[in-house]
C-alpha cells in the first residue's frame, strides 16, 4: 500500500504474485468479510476488524504473513470485479516495463567513437594471432583483435586472455555494455570489466 497504490492495484499485484484467480480472490475477500475466514488457492484470508466502513483483512500463506490491509466496504460491494480490472492494467504495465528494460542493440554503422553501454550482435569474420603484451598493471596478457560484421559494416573488437578462446571465426556473438574508441585511426569496441561477451552459436 506504499506510494499511494490503490486497493485494487495492490490486490491485483497479490493475485499475480501468488498466482490466484482474480475472481476467486475478490469473492474470497467478500466471503471472509461475511464469514470471518476464507481461502483462495494457497492464500488464507481472515477478517480481523470492521470499523468506519472499512474491513481489515489478514492474508497469509502458510505461516507467512502476505499482507494486512484495510479495504473500504464500498470496494467490496462494487458491481464487477475491481481486482480483475486492475490486474489487466498491472500486467500491461509489467509487460511495458519488461519491454523497456530490454537492452537496445546497435548496428555497426551507428557506432561512434566515445559511445558507452554499447550492445551489439554480430558475426566473427576474422581473429588475429594473439600477441603477448606487458600491461600497465605489471603483468603479461594475451591480446588479439577480432573483426566483427553485420549487414551494415565491420568493426574490430579487442579481446583479452580467455576472451580470445571463447569465440571462433563464424560464431555469432552478443556484446553488452561495451565502449567504442580508436586505435591507430580505426574504430574499436572494448569490453571493460562490466561488459559481457556471449557466444550465441
Amino acid at each position: 500500500m506504499r506510494n499511494k497504490v490503490s486497493h485494487g492495484e495492490y490486490l491485483a499485484f497479490l493475485s499475480i504474485k501468488y498466482d490466484v484467480d482474480s475472481d476467486r480472490f475478490f469473492y474470497a475477500l467478500i466471503s471472509a468479510s461475511e464469514n470471518k475466514k476464507s481461502t483462495c488457492g494457497s492464500l488464507s484470508i481472515e477478517c480481523r476488524d470492521k470499523q468506519k466502513n472499512k474491513v481489515t483483512f489478514l492474508i497469509t500463506k502458510g505461516a507467512k504473513v502476505v499482507a494486512q490491509l484495510p479495504i473500504p466496504e464500498e470496494f467490496l460491494s462494487k458491481q464487477g470485479n475491481s481486482i480483475k480490472e486492475f490486474k489487466e492494467t498491472v500486467m500491461l504495465q509489467k509487460r511495458l516495463i519488461k519491454k523497456n528494460n530490454r537492452p537496445r542493440f546497435f548496428q555497426i554503422r551507428d557506432l561512434r567513437v566515445g559511445m558507452k553501454k554499447v550492445n551489439l550482435k554480430a558475426k566473427v569474420v576474422e581473429i588475429a594471432t594473439p600477441t603477448i603484451v606487458f600491461t600497465r598493471f605489471g603483468n603479461y596478457a594475451s591480446v588479439a583483435n577480432a573483426l566483427l560484421a553485420d549487414e551494415t559494416g565491420t568493426i574490430k573488437l579487442c579481446l583479452w586472455n580467455e576472451q580470445i578462446d571463447a569465440i571462433s571465426v563464424g560464431d555469432i556473438v552478443q556484446i553488452e555494455n561495451a565502449s567504442t574508441s580508436t586505435f591507430r585511426g580505426e574504430r574499436q569496441l572494448r569490453i571493460g570489466k562490466n561488459g559481457i561477451l556471449r557466444n550465441m552459436t
